[in-house]
């Protein structure tokens, strides 16, 4: 499998799909590699965001990017620009695992995968039309796009708890917060690199790291050494902004036979 490289000429490969509002879920849009469509919970909670899930069931044998796909992968994404009374929609990412296909080295899932995905309701006392435009990759020997337009009319049946337990256990499967105990630090660097001090309970041989690029910046495989009973992962960075950001950070995913955390890094 080559890395992140799409072939589009002469397939029929990716999917261009309307499916109709059904419940509080979407239909599922097939593709050669599987097939994806989204489900929410119906009602909004107490602060208006309304929750749902990006299913993806890959067939065997295929897999699909985290986040942050690599080098020349694509992210899954989701556009509700042409929804009513949603103002944005934020897709969470369970921890994934590291994948060498020969090319290069990216993160993503080999399994069916649920990315948790929260709406922001413009108005809680109007009604609301889901109208999400999927954008993702699955790769077996190629990678290949799937494209999607899912609707939902959460208020078509609010309380159907087939789907409510489907975002809860979506939901149940993302990282813990990082802490004290299971984390990283930054350790003093360069502008080529970042260095990160992890704290991992239990077997620290398993740990991996995960970064994800973001205001222009790009970032290759970390490599590990452990000194002094301290692991350290040192990641490259293969690309980055001329001025470094004031604001927000770069997401990461800490993994190991205890589980998985999840945190912010400040830009280095």
């Amino acid at each position: 499998m080559k890395n992140g490289v799409f072939i589009f000429a002469g397939l029929a490969l990716a999917v261009s799909t309307v499916s109709a509002a059904f419940a509080s879920s979407s239909e599922w849009v097939d593709s050669q590699g599987g097939r994806v469509r989204l489900v929410t919970t119906g009602e909004p909670d107490a602060q208006g965001r309304l929750h749902g899930a990006l299913e993806i069931a890959l067939k065997p044998g295929w897999k699909t990017y985290w986040r942050d796909p690599g080098d020349s992968g694509v992210p899954p994404q989701l556009d509700v620009s042409g929804s009513d009374n949603i103002s944005d929609a934020q897709l969470l990412f369970p921890a994934p695992k590291r994948h060498d296909d020969g090319y290069g080295q990216w993160a993503g899932y080999d399994q069916s995968v649920a990315l948790p995905v929260v709406f922001t309701i413009t108005d809680p006392e109007d009604k609301v039309l889901i109208s999400a435009d999927v954008f993702l990759g699955v790769c077996e020997t190629i990678c290949i796009p799937v494209q999607a337009r899912l609707t939902v009319d959460p208020a078509s049946d609010p309380t159907n708890p087939v789907d409510a337990d489907n975002v809860k256990a979506a939901l149940a499967a993302l990282p813990s917060t990082a802490n004290a105990d299971f984390g990283v630090t930054p350790l003093p660097g360069d502008h080529k690199t970042l260095r990160l001090e992890a704290r991992v309970p239990g077997d620290s041989a398993s740990a991996d790291l995960f970064i994800a690029g973001g205001s222009e910046y790009m970032f290759g495989p970390p490599t590990r050494e452990q000194t002094d009973g301290k692991l350290v992962f040192t990641v490259p960075i293969r690309e980055r902004p001329k001025s470094t950001p004031l604001d927000g950070g770069l997401h990461y995913t800490l993994t190991s036979t205890a589980g998985a955390v999840a945190g912010l890094l400040p830009y280095p």
